[in-house]
């Protein structure tokens, strides 16, 4: 298939080397051409501005947005609308709100367009090993575009979750469930860390994804972060939040759904911003591993590199 393609960040720009490496046609569009030589040498062909996508794309049309939530994926849209015609396909796969997403399905159905709301997960290593799609609106505009949902996530890795919006609906609640296991992790290696047991906290991490019930791609990345820097000294403490947490909570107590563990995980990254304790430098270092995440480094930073792909099974 042919498919446009704006925002070639961390994961934009592997999805477009996916799809190309896939046998569809991708064609790319961004603000500067920073990125031009990369996405030239994956096989993209660029695009000078939106605009362009209405003369190159057959009919009709799909064009994918990868751009931060907010204004830049607000502007990016309505660009990305006017730039298309009638019965084209618009599609965000950033994590927007899906308060958001819901406003602009009736605004897109108003103008013509049709949209879909593509909630992505996957991290950094969606390219080698497939993104998780969870993807809200029309069931026929989903089904044209199958070929490229399978090639981005690979068998079992796509679904329709439902209407507009229910895509970012999901993958809020999914970040905020990460959130959760997240912090448990934390506050468990904290504990043993501090235990003066001397515990060898990357052995632990390998031993309980044997068969252990919290076994998991996480405990997966804990060992490489152990193995490199056994007690984190080398980051400090502070944990970021992207967003989708306080938009989980927001719409719990919006319906009334005690979420106690997304309001933990959650503050707990507020308070990391406070404190340099383990457990924090331990969650920054699983964001930078699943994500590329920034980190904040101590003065003589041993950070690990890379993270390394998931094995199989325990990848979420």
């Amino acid at each position: 298939m042919d498919i446009g393609f704006v925002g070639l960040g961390k994961m934009g720009m592997n999805m477009v080397k996916r799809l190309v490496g896939h046998g569809h046609r991708v064609f790319c569009a961004a603000r500067t051409e920073g990125k031009r030589p990369e996405a030239e040498a994956a096989g993209a062909t660029w695009v000078a501005d939106p605009a362009g996508f209405r003369a190159v794309l057959r009919a009709p049309r799909a064009v994918w947005s990868m751009v931060p939530a907010g204004a830049p994926t607000e502007e990016t849209l309505r660009a990305l609308a006017a730039a298309v015609e009638r019965d084209d396909i618009v599609i965000d796969g950033g994590n927007s709100d899906w308060r958001d997403s819901r406003r602009r399905h009736a605004w897109m159905a108003g103008e013509g367009r049709r949209f879909l709301d593509v909630g992505t997960s996957g991290g950094i290593w969606g390219l080698e090993k497939g993104y998780c799609l969870m993807i809200g609106g029309d069931p026929a505009t989903v089904a044209h575009l199958e070929p490229i949902f399978a090639a981005l996530a690979g068998p079992g890795g796509w679904a329709r979750v439902g209407p507009g919006s229910a895509g970012h609906f999901v993958k809020m609640v999914h970040n905020a469930v990460e959130y959760g296991m997240m912090q448990a992790y934390a506050e468990g290696f904290e504990v043993m860390e501090r235990s003066g047991l001397g515990l060898d906290l990357g052995r632990i991490s390998t031993l309980w994804n044997h068969g252990s019930v919290v076994r998991s791609w996480l405990l997966e990345l804990a060992e490489d972060i152990f193995r490199d820097d056994p007690h984190l000294d080398g980051l400090a403490g502070r944990v970021e939040d992207s967003g989708e947490g306080r938009w989980a909570l927001e719409t719990a107590i919006a319906q009334g759904v005690p979420a106690p563990a997304f309001a933990a995980a959650l503050f707990a990254r507020f308070a990391s911003r406070e404190t340099d304790a383990f457990g924090n430098r331990f969650l920054a270092a699983l964001r930078h591993r699943f994500g590329g995440h920034a980190f904040t480094g101590r003065e003589d930073p041993a950070v690990a590199g890379p993270a390394r792909p998931a094995t199989g099974q325990n990848r979420p």
